[in-house]
Formats: structure tokens, sequence, C-alpha cells
């Protein structure tokens, strides 16, 4: 098969690292890609959100699967067009992806479905959501409504920071038409963990547990990034905990989305809060995520070409998707001042001077001539495997050091609540 992905960030390098793995693989294409997709695919100019450019591309190189990463050509309508053209693509439709592109929407289907959330409201109006955020009680968390590259939901511990970032999101519009709309939330108390599921609008099958680290500094200090680091499996999230998220979260959002009139094919993803009440849901995503996806493809045994035309296909009961026991943890490599300004095209060395059973996945780089530079805020992420948690953590930070470019920093603190370090 000729196979494209779309994208061109760490979440892309990994799809495109496993989906080379397959034997149905015969001609492997990224757009844009990046310095390391172009190292085992072959990268096209084209940007992600650029929809027409990318059917022209998949149509003159005979493309038999195409896989989109990001979230904006979903909610742009990349598989509605794709299918009109006869191209078959795996991913939500524009309408289905709205679970993520509009935090009102998937509030408002939770609460008609009675699936666990959080309690809040939805604002058109700034007078309106501030008269409403000064009679709440800290903590509270302002969401925009709209895609804000996973930085538009803000936690709040006072009611000057709830008033400030409702300012931003809406007077402000610091992420432009996302915060037409805001959501005004209770804060959930509990432990944090990523769950993902493929679903054919059918049959949802959960994959292992992640947990991601959204804030830039060490000790969750500092504002919210678009993830600077992952681990899989999380201690406190077992089996029978993921049968019960699939059993009162996943697999009622999906049968809600077909009652809807909007099914949901592809990779659903539920960010969730484990409360005192049980697993409740903080936000929808339709795609794979970013950084969780780094450490958790390298723990699928299975083909995951196979598995995505399931999905297309309407046949995922029909196949088994087995993950490894290993544990894996992903470090992001930032440049200097991220998620602030930041210098780009700036030299990364050593790259060659990791173990050869660390994978460097990378996101914000280019080539020029020899070299790679950086080339975005989130640079690289670092990912290593081991029989646990600590294994795998000892890894991957004695690999960090080999690397350098200019201003780079990193979490030196992934993975270390489950090893009750630093006093976590």
């Amino acid at each position: 098969m000729n196979i494209l992905v779309i994208g061109g960030g760490a979440r892309e390098h990994s799809l495109v690292w496993k989906i080379s793995q397959s034997p149905r693989v015969k001609e492997l294409y990224v757009a844009p890609g990046n310095a390391g997709t172009g190292l085992i695919a072959k990268n096209l100019d084209i940007k992600a959100t650029d929809l027409e450019a990318l059917a022209q591309a998949a149509q003159g190189r005979e493309i038999d699967l195409a896989v989109v990463g990001p979230e904006a050509p979903l909610a742009a309508g990349i598989v509605d067009l794709f299918q009109d053209r006869g191209i078959t693509i795996f991913g939500p439709t524009k309408e289905a992806t709205r679970i993520e592109s509009s935090k009102v929407f998937a509030k408002a289907l939770m609460q008609k479905y009675g699936i666990p959330c959080a309690k809040s409201r939805s604002f058109s109006s700034f007078d309106d959501a501030k008269g409403y955020v000064k009679i709440q009680k800290p903590p509270i968390v302002v969401k925009a409504d709209g895609l804000a590259a996973g930085k538009g939901s803000i936690v709040s511990h006072s009611t000057d920071e709830a008033l400030k970032a409702l300012s931003d999101i809406m007077q402000e519009r610091i992420f432009d038409s996302a915060g037409d709309q805001v959501l005004i939330e209770e804060c959930l108390m509990g432990k944090e963990v990523s769950l993902l599921a493929f679903t054919d609008g059918k049959t949802v099958v959960p994959m292992v547990a992640a947990c991601d680290y959204k804030r830039v500094f060490d000790g969750d200090q500092g504002p919210n990034t678009g993830g600077m680091g992952s681990y899989s499996p999380p201690n406190f999230f077992d089996e029978e905990m993921t049968g019960r998220v699939r059993d009162t979260i996943l697999e009622p959002t999906v049968r809600a989305m077909a009652k809807e009139g909007m099914p949901y094919k592809g990779v659903l993803y539920a960010g969730l809060m484990l409360t005192q009440e049980g697993p409740k849901v903080l936000e929808f995503n339709a795609r794979f995520g970013d950084p969780e996806n780094q450490v958790m493809l390298p723990r699928l045994e299975s083909d995951l070409v196979e598995i995505m035309l399931a999905v297309i296909d309407g046949t995922l009961d029909k196949i088994e998707i087995k993950w490894s026991n290993k544990a894996c943890i992903g470090v992001v490599m930032a440049s200097g001042g991220y998620p602030g300004s930041y210098k780009i095209g700036l030299p990364i060395e050593g790259l060659d001077r990791i173990d050869k059973d660390t994978i460097v996945f990378h996101a914000g780089t280019k080539t020029r001539g020899d070299k790679i530079l950086t080339d975005g805020g989130r640079v690289l992420t670092v990912v290593a495997s081991g029989k646990t948690i600590a294994e795998a953590r000892e890894k991957v930070y004695s690999n960090i050091p080999f690397i350098h470019f200019e201003g780079s920093h990193f979490r030196k603190d992934i993975a270390a609540r489950e090893l009750n370090l630093f006093g976590f």
C-alpha cells in the first residue's frame, strides 16, 4: 500500500515509525513531516491544513490509505474531502470531530447522555461569564470552546486568575475565534490519565493508558504547553479501571455520537480525572495524543495498518490487538522560551550518540544540508522502554545529556510520582 501520514510533529513521527514496520507498506509519505520522518519516509512540502493540495497529492501518488495526525485538518473536514474523492482515510468526519473542536458541544453531549464529567456552564457573553466566575469558588477551570493547540484549558486558583483567563480568551483573543465561547467548569480533583480507544463506530477497543505532563516546568509549574512528556503504564490504572471507563464513558460516547447522526470512527481520546466518585471526562480529543502516542506506540505489538483498516471497514471486532507489558517513558526537549517566543534554526548535536534501543521522535526539526536544526517549540521526544518504570526512566534520562541545542530544556520529573521521587 501507498500510505500518507498528515502532520509534522512527534506524534506523526511515531505514527510513521510504527506504520513503516507493517509488511503492507509499499511507499510511505508524510506531509509536511520533519527531519526525523524524512529518514524513514518521503516528506512532502504541504501544510497539514492545505486540504486541497493534500487531496491532489494523494490522488497523484495513488495513496491507498491516508492517516491524519493533528486536529486542525480533521476539524476542517479533511476526512469528508478525501472520502468524496474516493481516497481511503483514517479519522473522524468534520461533524464527528466536533467532540474535540467544540468543548461546548462535547459538554452538551455528555450532559445529555449522562456521561460523567465536571459540572459547567457555557457562555458567549464576556459580561455574563464574568458575573458567573465571581460567584464560583476557586479553583475554577476556564476553557476556550475551540481548538487552542492544547493550551485552551486554564486552571485558575483564585477568582482574579479566572477573570484574567476569561479576559485573555474572550477579550484579548489569545486563541482567536476559539474564544468566541467559553466553558466555566468546576475543578475536578484526583489523578489524571489519558485513555484512548480505537473505534469503528460500533466496537470500542481501549489502548494502554498513559499520563502526560502539560506544564512547562518541574512540579507542574509554569504555563500550559502541548505536553512536556508522558509515560505508560500508570500503576494506578489497571485492567478493571480500563473496563470501567470503556463501559461508562467510551462506549456510551460512541453510541451517543451515532444517535446524534454523526457516527464516530477513528481514535477517541478521553482525558480523564479519577475522582472519589469515579472516572470523569476532562476533555475528548478526536485523534492520537501528543506526547502520549510516543510512549504508547512502542508498546503496540500488532500491525497498526491492519487496525486502521479494520476501523475503516467496520470489522474491529474481528481482530485482536496486542500490547507489551513493558514500561515506556518519553521526555520532550523544548526550545528556550517555549511555550513563549523562542529561536529556531539552531543546530542539534549528539543524536548519533544515544543508545540504539532509545528512540528519538522529532517534532520541530528540519534539515539543512547534512545538519538537523530546530524548527519549533517542542523539538524532540526522547523515548526509552524497560521492564519497569524505574528502568525506563533511568535509560531515558541517561541518554538526554548526549543531545544538545542552544537553550534546550526539559522536565526532569517525568514519571517521578510513580516512584515517589522528589517528594511526589
